[in-house]
């Protein structure tokens, strides 16, 4: 058995606004779905290059504080990364520079409370 890819999939309080923020990472929206009588999706697939991304409509409320997974998101510049995030007002934290990140890194909290630690590829 051989894995070829994980898609990660986050239960999110708001599909559609976690599609809009996640949007500014550089994923776009490859395919939606809309419980019947919804007015916005309930499910969406977004893909920034080969990472995949899943959100799904949570049944129960979003407690940042209990989101214990970490999500690394691997870009070439981690600078310029960090400049359009903090431009588009989402408050990235500070570049930290630790053994297996030389050329640095940050963290990202999204609207649920996922932790994002954006670094170089």
């Amino acid at each position: 058995m051989k894995i070829r890819q994980l898609a990660p999939m986050l239960f999110v309080a708001d599909v559609q606004r976690s599609i809009n923020y996640y949007k500014h990472l550089g994923f776009e929206v490859g395919n939606t779905f809309a419980a019947e009588g919804a007015a916005k999706p309930t499910w969406a697939w977004l893909q920034s290059d080969n990472a995949p991304l899943m959100l799904a409509a949570a049944n129960e409320p979003i407690t940042p504080t209990e989101q214990r997974v970490l999500f690394y998101l691997y870009t070439d510049d981690v600078k310029t990364a960090h400049a359009a995030l903090t431009d588009a007002g989402l408050n990235p934290g500070p570049i930290t520079t630790p053994f297996y990140a030389p050329r640095g890194e940050f963290q990202l909290i999204d609207p649920d409370g996922y932790v994002l630690m954006l670094t170089h590829t």
